[in-house]
């Protein structure tokens, strides 16, 4: 049978993928126990909501599991008290190097050019469905001086927290990974009064300086406009590509049709088209209502060489669970397959299109 040293051991083994260091010598493997076949203790994380907290108690019970004997391993979780944090922090630093342990398949951008189209909420409601479907999914929200999505998905005193070396994002119910500025200031209604070159050092830093850990899909909000929060995003990120978000006037398709010209500027693909607020399906009577007009947003996904993906209702469910932050909480059935679609048409991430600067 193993024993306690011999455990210990082989726990030295296992690293924190964000330190580099033996969870032994962090300090974070308390109160080991040995009886017999079975072993427990209790593992103290820099955070419970560590992005990589399954990896280490994954590799943790897989080091005690290969002792000889042990057929049971229980492992309890914990959180380091806030001055071992600290000290941590003071010894390590933030190091902004959170960037290179990130493991981000698909980053996708949902990008309109117009103010007003329902981006954030196409952004909210493809997430939903993507995690819902089983992949691990986040949120960035690069709409610095006008951020929604905390409002959509978290309660209003949610807060970012912060391991030894980086941000670390908002959890929302069902597990997706949430950045916003919303989540830095003391009041959801505070201003954020900053200039262009501000704002776009914050969005490199929701990309570089915070530990995303594990996902398949990146969703970002992007801000309305063409201009600096939107090329940083597309030009220091490693884009899959973009959805264009569109609703049924010929001013939102005008703009989009601008938005879509800086998307190919920068080489990056554009995966297609949305119409959002395309109608109002009547509660009394089931008939679908054109509030805004007739559209064709197929022949304008055509015109721009696109793929047309889906048309969206005005649902006014979705604003009453919006406004709870619950939109995970909204029926899948017309947003799944979307979201399927999206995957489908996404390229793994690449390197960022850093070559092409916009005049």
């Amino acid at each position: 049978m193993a024993t306690e040293s011999e455990i210990r051991k082989l726990l030295e083994k296992v690293r924190d993928p964000e330190l580099d260091r033996s969870i032994v010598e962090l300090g974070m493997v308390r109160g080991l126990q040995v009886d017999k076949d079975r072993v427990s203790f209790t593992l103290a994380l820099t955070s419970l909501s560590h992005p990589f907290k399954d990896r280490i108690v994954e590799n943790a019970k897989s080091a005690v599991q290969s002792a000889a004997g042990i057929r049971e391993v229980d492992i309890f979780l914990d959180e380091m008290a806030p001055e071992e944090k600290a000290s941590l922090q003071k010894e390590d630093g933030l190091k902004g190097e959170a960037e290179k342990l990130n493991n981000v398949k698909h980053v996708i951008a949902i990008m309109s050019g117009k103010g007003g189209v329902g981006k954030s909420l196409v952004t909210g409601l493809l997430a939903a469905s993507l995690r819902r479907l089983g992949h691990r999914v986040g949120v960035l929200d690069a709409d610095i001086t006008g951020p929604s999505i905390p409002k959509m998905f978290l309660p209003a005193n949610a807060r970012l927290d912060f391991s030894p070396k980086a941000m670390l994002p908002a959890k929302t119910r069902t597990g997706i990974a949430v950045i916003s500025v919303n989540l830095l200031l003391e009041s959801e209604d505070q201003a954020v009064i900053w200039r262009g070159p501000l704002i776009s050092n914050v969005i490199r830093q929701f990309w570089s300086d915070v530990l995303w850990g594990d996902l398949d899909y990146l969703m970002v909000d992007l801000p309305p406009g063409t201009s600096d929060a939107s090329l940083t995003v597309l030009q220091s990120l490693p884009m899959s590509g973009v959805v264009l978000v569109t609703s049924p006037q010929n001013l939102a398709a005008m703009v989009v049709r601008k938005a879509a010209q800086m998307v190919r500027h920068v080489e990056i693909p554009i995966l297609g088209l949305v119409e959002n607020m395309s109608y109002f399906v009547c509660p009394d009577t089931g008939n679908r209502h054109r509030i805004f007009g007739p559209s064709d947003p197929e022949s304008m996904a055509r015109q721009l060489h696109m793929p047309f993906l889906g048309c969206l209702p005005i649902d006014p469910q979705i604003a009453s669970l919006c406004d709870q932050g619950k939109i995970e909480e909204y029926p899948g059935g017309l947003f799944d397959p979307l979201a399927q679609r999206i995957a489908q048409l996404a390229p793994p991430a690449g390197e960022p299109k850093m070559a092409k600067q916009a005049s």
